[in-house]
């Protein structure tokens, strides 16, 4: 069984996405921060290594998508309540990200998501099991 999940993704200015994501609370592991990369930590073993776009070219041959442009991936995160979601996304936009759409309440589970300052779409999910 797998023990961790690390997600790499491509940034433009890693200085500013640092700054965006500290805006979210939350925090970096200097052991795998440095000028080309920095290891977000998100949860018990789950992490998002922001890639200078540069660095992250070195991983593939395939060019790099626009986020912008394109979706090239959705990171979804649970949530501990539906006020979490709509806090997590509040600060996200207040940071300079944005919400490219509004909540979506499917009864059992409540989702709203942003777009960081890259364009990478984080989904954000409460889900009540007791209303499946």
């Amino acid at each position: 069984m797998h023990k961790q999940i690390f997600v790499n993704l491509p940034v433009r200015d890693l200085k500013r996405s640092m700054t965006f994501f500290k805006a979210l609370d939350l925090s970096f592991d200097p052991a795998f921060t440095n000028d080309d990369a920095a290891c977000l930590v998100i949860g018990e073993n789950i992490y998002a290594m922001l890639l200078v776009e540069k660095f992250f070219q070195t991983f593939t041959e395939k060019p790099i998508a626009d986020a912008h442009a394109s979706t090239e991936t959705l990171v979804c995160l649970s949530c501990e309540s539906r006020a979490e979601v709509d806090e997590l996304v509040a600060k996200a936009v207040a940071a300079g990200g944005r919400a490219p759409r509004e909540p979506q309440d499917h009864g059992f589970m409540y989702g709203h998501g942003f777009e960081d300052l890259d364009g990478h779409i984080w989904e954000l999910v409460h889900m009540n099991p007791e209303a499946a």
